[in-house]
C-alpha cells in the first residue's frame, strides 16, 4: 500500500494512525458507502468540505458522515456573514484532492479547519487519507491536531 501526502505528513508529526483500504464504488462515493465497507458506524467517519466565506476566503469543515454542514453555523465559526461549499470543479487545483479522496492533511495549501465537535466522543475515526479507497482510523485528538483545527458545532440539526 502506497502512503499518500496526508500519511508522511502524519508520520512526518510522529502521529500514530492506521492506513485502512477500501472498495470504491465510483457511483457511490458516499460516506455510508464507505462506512459499511469499513464496517465501521457512519458517526465515526468524518468527511472534508471545502467552503468559501465571504469574508475569510477558503476554509475546511470536517463532519461526520451522515451529517449535513449548516451554513449559518460555518459562517460564524469562521468570521463570516456567509458561506458557501466550494464547486466541485475548484477542489482538486486549489486542495490536490479530488472528491472521495479529500483528506484535511496535506492539501496545497493550510486553510483554517474546523471539526465538528462530536469527533471527541470516539477513541477513533475515520477520514480519508487523501486518495480514493483509503482511510485514516486515528485519535481523533492527533487529527484535530494535525490539522491545526478548531473544535465547534457545525452541522445541521433539525431545531435549526
Amino acid at each position: 500500500m502506497q502512503k499518500t501526502n496526508a500519511a508522511r505528513l502524519l508520520d512526518k508529526q510522529k502521529i500514530h494512525y492506521e492506513l485502512i483500504p477500501y472498495e470504491v464504488d465510483e457511483n457511490d462515493l458516499g460516506a455510508a458507502h464507505i462506512a459499511e465497507q469499513l464496517g465501521q458506524p457512519i458517526e465515526q467517519l468524518f468527511k472534508t468540505l471545502v467552503l468559501r466565506g465571504d469574508k475569510s476566503g477558503y476554509f475546511v469543515c470536517v463532519i461526520p458522515g451522515a451529517e449535513e454542514v449548516d451554513l449559518k453555523k460555518a459562517a460564524k465559526a469562521t468570521g463570516n456573514k456567509k458561506c458557501d461549499l466550494i464547486h466541485l470543479k475548484e477542489l482538486l487545483p486549489l486542495t490536490g484532492y479530488i472528491r472521495g479522496g479529500c483528506s484535511p492533511i496535506g492539501m496545497k495549501k493550510p486553510f483554517p479547519t474546523f471539526f465538528h465537535e462530536s469527533i471527541v466522543n470516539y477513541d477513533t475515526v475515520y477520514c480519508s487519507a487523501g486518495q480514493r479507497g483509503l482511510q485514516f482510523r486515528i485519535a481523533p485528538t492527533d487529527l484535530v491536531n494535525a490539522a491545526h483545527g478548531t473544535l465547534v458545532d457545525l452541522i445541521a440539526t433539525s431545531e435549526d
